[in-house]
């Protein structure tokens, strides 16, 4: 053991500097293995894979060995929710327990930041669509007045995607850099000079990933002098590296740009004269590539959209129309820094448009197998099709060419399919230690999966299990008679099985569904109970995650965007329902082309991709229950497969050793039992029935 590893294990340890200082900490057996395998990692500048289930506490385990080594680290969070809680709450009370004085800094991507030049230009703009969007935009003026780090977090309030956000943060494309007026007290310029200065550094994947692939999105420059790496909830990884590590463009941004040309030009004589026209121009070209796009699936290849002529046409004009913009621009763009970013703009516009159009056109027509065979994942009985007929230009390349649909524009991207080659990449060329951390990064025990998407060859691997007592604290139920997920009628037969679940455990319940229709069928059966129901897309997800722990006996529903981040401990939340086994979505032409390469390769699609991925993302799920050693839960799962499928057992298999019960009785034996007074020992009639044995199964999953 390291030296590292021996004062890491000291300080987590009973009596130790944070048993000294900080009330309530408990040392943790799994908690000091973990620490001891990340300070060796640390101290031999190796890479490390340790799974940590929920409860082990492994927040502290690499924050200690991060703060006492005295190594440059970069600490990589899933979300900003998660880095503003590390930075802000976590980070503070390690470092003060073990007494030392690193610096720390919290860095976000740009568009985290107020832009002081885009707040300016946006006074005075008729851009806002009622008396609210007015009053936060006033709100943002006052605040912009008062704050010392500018990040957008600090405006409570204010929805992630409220239209006033562009106007008054930057990206990478209209950053004006050293041009900018308003360098010397930018944002993020002070943000990065925190960071190049910090002994470590919280970031999040976004950003990271971003800078990796040369995005800059303002932390490329620090990364070289970094010696150590944490990334946390790194399952996240490989499906994030596959945008950054592709090229992409949407109809807003290029709203945006001709916004900016308007804006820009009205400082300049002449300029609005030449470019008033092309921006018309550009914005009527959007609108009806939009229109012409309403008839193909929400996402699809690039192929099947350009099939259809008036999308085709469609985006041969938005080309032309950018192509025009830009020569407009060309004409005017010395006059101010503003018009020469909106210049570069419209020039990177028109190039990444030509190559996602160019590229599906360099599969030649005789390569395009439309006669191909389809075969059969087993995954929910989807038909999955030969990527030689859904993807060809995929069909020899690394890359897939796709469009997504959202309700008021579009956004085409390039993605490879697989990004271990270039993750191996930056993380050999770093020569620092690299440690990736999750509560779930392992399919029934085993790591393969995920250690080969993120390009580790032979990684060191350490599986810490949760601690929690799972007999004690939760019980598993398989309702009986419930159809297959696929057949007519499964939402309502669903419903019924649920209702006595939830009248047993008085509401307090999170409810996770695999589609947004079968949320909003749950909804509409719900609605009108005797507890207050709380259903994703109603409001914003922090003010509805708020408001579910506030009610005490809420009934949450969510879809597969809620199986992370949703953490409520305590009587809140005592039952969790998962709806049907997560496969992926058979629609996502990146995971389709995925699983024709595995096929292509001689692997098996279904047994290489399409099920190590559904039970990562079960897991995570699953993992909303129990965030504590005094939370009592049920667990729910309602999907039969489990029972008649074969595969059915590598999902139990891989998750927290729950008693496991297909009575209902059971489960409300388990709620009468909570809500006994002082929570003393079960009665007879309180224990669970036979079939809840302890030791195995009640049910067979052979």
């Amino acid at each position: 053991m390291s030296s590292l590893a021996s004062a890491s294990r000291e300080a987590l340890s009973e009596g130790g500097a944070l048993a000294r200082q900080l009330d309530a900490f408990v040392p943790r057996p799994a908690q000091l293995r973990l620490t001891a395998a990340i300070a060796d990692t640390f101290q031999q500048r190796d890479v490390l894979l340790a799974e940590a289930g929920t409860g082990t506490g492994k927040t502290y385990a690499y924050l200690v060995p991060a703060l006492l080594s005295g190594l440059k680290t970069i600490v990589s969070t899933g979300t900003r929710a998660l880095q503003d809680q590390l930075y802000h709450r976590d980070l503070p009370r390690v470092r003060a327990a073990l007494g030392v004085g690193h610096r720390a800094a919290l860095l976000k991507g740009r568009a985290n930041y107020l832009c002081r030049y885009r707040l300016d230009q946006a006074r005075g703009e008729p851009r806002f669509n009622s008396q609210e969007q007015v009053a936060q935009f006033q709100r943002i003026i006052a605040w912009s007045g008062r704050t010392q780090y500018g990040d957008i977090a600090e405006l409570e309030g204010l929805a992630d995607d409220s239209p006033l956000l562009p106007m008054v943060t930057s990206t990478v494309d209209n950053c004006l850099g050293t041009d900018c007026p308003f360098w010397s007290d930018c944002f993020v310029v002070r943000a990065r000079q925190r960071a190049q200065e910090a002994d470590l550094v919280v970031v999040n994947h976004h950003l990271l990933l971003a800078d990796l692939a040369l995005k800059q999105e303002g932390f490329g420059e620090i990364l070289p002098g970094a010696q150590a790496f944490v990334i946390d909830e790194a399952h996240q990884l490989p499906e994030l590296a596959a945008n950054f590590f592709g090229e992409g463009f949407g109809m807003r941004p290029w709203q945006e740009l001709a916004r900016d040309c308007l804006a820009e030009s009205r400082s300049v004589a002449g300029a609005q004269a030449t470019l008033q026209q092309p921006v018309a121009t550009l914005e009527l070209a959007l609108r009806e590539l939009r229109e012409a796009m309403e008839k193909l699936p929400p996402r699809g290849t690039q192929w099947r959209a350009l099939a259809v002529p008036a999308v085709a046409d469609g985006f041969d004009d938005v080309a032309a129309a950018l192509a025009q913009l830009r020569d407009a621009l060309a004409l005017v763009r010395e006059a101010s820094p503003g018009l020469d970013a909106c210049h570069a703009r419209a020039l990177e516009g028109v190039s990444r448009l030509s190559r996602w159009l160019d590229e599906g056109n360099n599969a030649a027509e005789d390569d395009w197998d439309f006669d191909a065979p389809t075969d059969t994942a087993e995954a929910g009985d989807a038909t999955v099709g030969s990527v030689q007929t859904l993807f060809p230009a995929a069909a020899s390349s690394n890359d897939v060419l796709w469009y997504e649909l959202t309700p008021r524009g579009f956004r085409c991207q390039r993605t490879p399919m697989d990004v271990s080659g270039p993750l191996r990449e930056h993380r050999q060329r770093s020569m620092a230690a690299w440690v990736f951390t999750s509560a779930t990064l392992t399919v029934d025990g085993d790591f393969d999966h995920l250690a080969t998407r993120l390009g580790l060859d032979d990684p060191d691997t350490l599986l810490q299990p949760s601690p929690f007592d799972w007999q004690q604290q939760a019980l598993c139920y398989l309702p009986k008679g419930l159809p297959d997920p696929a057949a007519r009628g499964f939402g309502a037969a669903l419903i019924t099985a649920l209702r006595p679940v939830l009248e047993a455990s008085q509401g307090r319940a999170f409810l996770l569904f695999a589609s947004h229709r079968a949320l909003r069928e749950a909804a509409d059966a719900l609605r009108g109970g005797p507890w207050p129901l709380f259903v994703q897309g109603e409001a914003p997800r922090a003010s509805l995650l708020q408001r579910f722990r506030e009610s005490g006996n809420g009934v949450l529903l969510g879809s597969a965007s809620f199986r992370e981040g949703v953490d409520v401990a305590g009587d809140a939340l005592s039952v969790v329902v998962i709806d049907k086994l997560p496969f992926a979505a058979p629609d996502d032409p990146v995971f389709e082309a995925r699983l024709d390469a595995i096929r292509r390769e001689g692997g098996n699609p279904f047994r290489d991709e399409q099920l190590p991925q559904a039970v990562i993302a079960l897991k995570q799920g699953v993992g909303r229950l129990i965030r504590s050693e005094t939370d009592r839960g049920v667990l729910v799962l309602c999907d039969p497969r489990l029972l008649s499928r074969g595969y059915g057992r590598i999902f139990m298999d891989s998750l927290p050793p729950f008693r496991r019960t297909r009575e209902l009785a059971d489960v409300q034996a388990f709620f009468a039992r909570q809500w006994a007074p002082e929570h003393g020992p079960p009665s007879a009639a309180d224990e669970p029935s036979a079939d809840a044995d302890t030791a195995a199964p009640p049910f067979s999953l052979s």
